[in-house]
């Protein structure tokens, strides 16, 4: 359960600071956006640290299942554009995948 909600708290600090970029560079919002944009990337990466894993491997991995369906939330959420059904399916395939990795038996 932690580790899901750091996935999720990750994932938008991510997503906001990846969007900040994109706002300056490819839609002419002034470069004060970069600020907190770099803020956010740095708290996405601290807050990967703290997946309980014993690989960062696995929980980036993990993590990328996370990313892509936050990611179709922040499409629909703060750009305006609905998830297609190909969207949807391809997010619930990654979470899939994400689950697979974290709840996997190890030996």
């Amino acid at each position: 359960m932690r580790s899901s909600v750091v996935f999720i708290l990750a994932a938008l600090l991510e997503i906001a600071g990846c969007f900040a970029f994109w706002a300056v560079l490819r839609q002419g919002a002034g470069v004060l956006w970069l600020a907190p944009g770099v803020l956010s990337l740095i708290g996405f990466a601290a807050l990967l640290t703290q997946i309980e894993t014993s690989a960062a491997g696995r929980a980036f991995a993990a993590y990328g299942g996370v990313y892509v369906a936050a990611s179709l939330v922040w499409l629909w959420a703060v750009e305006g554009f609905r998830p297609d059904r190909w969207d949807l399916l391809g997010g619930a395939v990654c979470l899939v995948g994400a689950a697979i990795i974290v709840f996997g038996p190890r030996g």
